[in-house]
Order: C-alpha cells, then structure tokens, then sequence
C-alpha cells in the first residue's frame, strides 16, 4: 500500500522557517519525481517544488529563493525547507509522487503564517 505521510506544519511568524519532510513508503522512492504543492483556502492547488530522481530541482517563482527542496532515497523521504516566510504561504501543503502513469498524494501538512 502506498503512503506519503507530511509532518512538520503549524504556526510561524512572518518572517520565520518550516521544515516539512514527507515519508513515504510502498513506493520505489528513487525512480519518482518528488514534489510539493499547495492550497490555499479558497483557491486552487498550486506547484511549489519539485526534484527529480536525478536531483533536478525547479520551484515556482513564488518561492523561488526562500524555499529549498531536498531528498534522501535510502530514507524515501522529501524534505521542504522553508524560509522567509510570508502571510501568503499560508495553505495546506502536499507531498506528490510522480512516475509515468503512476501519481500518489499525501493528505497534507497545514502551515499558517501569522502574527
């Protein structure tokens, strides 16, 4: 069965850092395309970041220099390390594994930044 568990959502400052890592299991980690996207209330689902079996990365311009995607096969884990963060990062944030034909998402990690 496959799973991909987020952690490490809550409340931060403006200004302040997240780190969410991403577990996944039932999967051949290495051969996917990992990747995080997210959701803000009321608006649709959006790309955030992504790496690539190889270590390819590319993020939205969003996010682009503050937030900083990594993973570590033999751990199947995906990490998102978030700085700098603003009231407009403020959404539901989801693990995604992609491989041609093959799509899994995770539930979901919420991140709130506010003073």
């Amino acid at each position: 069965q496959v799973q991909l568990v987020e952690s490490g959502g809550g409340l931060v400052q403006p200004g302040g850092s997240l780190r969410l890592s991403c577990a996944t299991s039932g999967i051949i980690f290495a051969i996917y395309t990992l990747g995080w996207y997210r959701q803000a209330p009321g608006q649709e689902r959006e790309f955030v970041a992504q790496i690539t079996p190889g270590g390819n990365t590319s993020y939205a311009d969003s996010v682009k220099g503050r937030f900083t995607i990594t993973r570590v096969n033999p751990m199947s884990t995906v990490w998102l390390q978030m700085d700098a963060l603003k009231s407009e990062d403020t959404a539901v944030y989801y693990c995604r594994a992609t491989f041609p034909n093959l799509n899994h998402w995770g539930k979901g990690t919420l991140v709130t930044v506010s003073s």
